[in-house]
């Protein structure tokens, strides 16, 4: 239910990254421009897999999920019960005690709805706070290779964003070798 997975995450932000990279290449340059530059593309769903701390940080979010849904599951079990035993024994309540018991579920019941919402918010929260740091690295080692080799423009593969383009090099090896990653 709170489960996000990493890669959608990614999946979000590289589509917004490249939709502008694309925005600026288009919009920017004329064609006697685009043969004077140099070209690379990686595939950033291959390296975000590969960064060091992403399963760590891939865990440590599915603990968390696992821990509201925890939370969440005994607040319904609660509501259930209490539910129950009003279906139960209202007719044996006074009016007042029913009014009551209906006040307390309604009540149990808005708490749950603002669990859930705080729930997804907060897990949002953790998978930013979690990724950020390996995406800002991988950013960076993409930046640094593509400076060192004199890369004019990097694209990324794994977004499909280009339907042609002519041969440019691949970085991965390069960017994996700045991470350290064999």
């Amino acid at each position: 239910m709170f489960h996000l997975t990493i890669k959608n995450k990614i999946i979000q932000m590289k589509k917004i990254f490249s939709f502008a990279i694309l925005m600026v290449i288009f919009l920017g340059m004329n064609v006697t421009t685009i043969a004077q530059n140099k070209f690379g593309h990686i595939d950033t769903n291959e390296l975000l897999m590969l960064m060091p701390g992403r399963e760590e940080a891939q865990g440590e979010l599915e603990r968390h999920a696992r821990e509201l849904e925890a939370q969440f599951t005994t607040m319904q079990r609660e509501f259930q019960t209490k539910y129950q035993d009003y279906l139960e024994n209202q007719a044996t309540f006074s009016q007042l005690v029913r009014q009551s018991r209906e006040r307390e579920l309604s009540s149990l019941q808005e708490r749950i709805m603002e669990f859930q919402e705080s729930a997804q918010q907060d897990l949002m929260d953790k998978e930013n706070q979690l990724l950020q740091p390996i995406i800002e690295k991988a950013r960076n080692a993409i930046e640094a290779v593509a400076k060192e080799n004199g890369y004019t423009y990097v694209f990324d593969r794994s977004m499909g964003m280009l339907l042609h383009a002519e041969p440019s090099d691949d970085i991965m090896s390069k960017v994996k070798a700045k991470l350290g990653i064999e």
